[in-house]
């Protein structure tokens, strides 16, 4: 985009800032946004072992980003051994603990990915949360999807006390509940490799966490909004954690400080692979839109194709859309979207001016 500008106008000032709404992509954007550093750390994979990850400390060093699929992402496990049942969110806790001990004040955690469908128990326990079984044993195992029925008690008493001091925001770009047919289990699981019957079985379990989270910790989380993300680590996070759960793009705008950034610019250029109806329903190019029109910025997108609904995002905040390489196909597109995007990018800022 930046190059497509100034071949137009030499002299723009131009304002990078990258973003994402929470999924792959989230902390690379936030670095090159908001600056900072990225740290490499080891962790508990997928299948509770050690694997290579990191977090992000952004620019004033006191907000972390964690991205989950860091830790516990669905690429990190070949699709032929995709099994959501024996999957644990414990390394997701560990990246919150990491970020803790370098001075994080606030941590934005992303869903987007993951691997789990252990409604963030095992992510609960690497913070100090403990659960026992029917014969009151602790579960001293990494809980993973199918553990979650066996589960009778929670005590969060131990739960580490660095929590109290940091603000845990849960960058969210889905609206699921943690349960039922619209849930984290039938709406998620099968895509991680889970069976119908595994499903119905996965389901059973994140209710009987809601249910003693409600009945132990005084707290209902079945049906927030975000609660079924990242195989409902968005509720455990509300629960284990004392976070909060907000738009994905929202989280990231707030981080990277958009909202003053756009205050003075001319113009707001965004993008989106696919604009269509799905993409009003908390995507990244309405939101910059929706922060942008706040200011009086207008916003057009550069977008790799438009499906049905594409031009109710221009009521949504959108005031304009282009695609990128209109009359290509998708993978020619793909194959040229460097040059495509700095020419569309160029068009733009020529009609514009």
């Amino acid at each position: 985009m930046a190059d497509g500008i100034r071949s137009v106008l030499p002299d723009a000032r131009i304002d990078l800032c990258p973003v994402g709404d929470g999924g792959e992509g989230t902390l690379d954007a936030l670095l090159a946004s908001a600056g900072g550093r990225l740290l490499n750390v080891q962790v508990t994979g997928p299948f509770a072992k050690i694997v290579d990850a990191s977090f992000g400390m952004l620019g004033g060093e006191k907000c972390a980003c964690v991205v989950s699929a860091m830790a516990i992402g669905l690429p990190l496990i070949p699709a032929q051994q995709r099994d959501v049942m024996s999957t644990t969110s414990f390394g997701v806790g560990e990246l919150i603990l990491s970020a803790i001990s370098h001075d994080a004040a606030e941590i934005v955690v992303g869903l987007g990915g993951t691997a789990t469908n252990d409604g963030g128990c095992g992510m609960a326990q690497a913070l100090g949360v403990m659960f026992f079984d029917s014969q009151d044993n602790l579960i001293e195992q990494p809980i993973c999807g199918e553990m979650l029925g066996m589960i009778t008690r929670i005590d969060a008493t131990h739960r580490n006390p660095a929590l109290e001091c940091v603000s845990v925001t849960v960058a969210c770009d889905v609206n699921n509940p943690l349960t039922g047919s619209e849930g984290a289990a039938h709406i998620y699981a099968p895509q991680k490799g889970a069976s119908p019957a595994q499903v119905a079985e996965l389901d059973a379990g994140l209710s009987n966490l809601a249910l003693l989270i409600r009945r132990d910790l005084g707290l209902e989380i079945e049906y927030i909004a975000g609660a079924g993300a990242g195989g409902g680590l968005g509720a455990g996070l509300v629960a284990f954690a004392g976070a909060s759960i907000k738009s994905g793009i929202d989280a990231v705008l707030n981080a990277v400080n958009f909202h003053e950034r756009v205050r003075d610019c001319s113009l707001c250029l965004t993008g989106e692979g696919r604009l269509d109806e799905q993409s009003l329903q908390g995507k990244a190019c309405i939101g910059v839109a929706s922060a942008a029109a706040l200011q009086d910025v207008p916003t057009i997108a550069l977008v790799g194709s438009a499906g049905p609904g594409a031009e109710n995002s221009l009521v949504a905040g959108l005031d304009d859309y282009l695609v990128i390489g209109e009359g290509l196909s998708a993978d020619e597109s793909m194959r040229r979207a460097a040059s495509l995007i700095a020419k569309t990018a160029a068009r733009i800022v020529r009609n514009y001016r």
